[in-house]
């Protein structure tokens, strides 16, 4: 049974298109700019609380 179900799934991931490597690498590098576009703005939100809060404690 499991010979079958894995003949299964191999037959269906076969008939998947393959993608090139220049798409493979367009897609990593939108991806990756996505995430830095994401850790920048975590990155600043943090910094703003920060000021936030040392100006909040009274911080000279």
């Amino acid at each position: 049974m499991d010979r079958a179900k894995a003949a299964k799934k191999a037959a269906a991931n076969k008939s998947k298109p393959k993608e090139s490597n220049t798409n493979l690498a367009k897609r990593k590098e939108a991806d990756a700019e996505i995430l830095r576009a994401k850790q920048k703005k975590r990155d600043e939100e943090k910094a703003a609380a920060e000021a936030a809060a040392k100006s909040a404690k009274g911080g000279s």
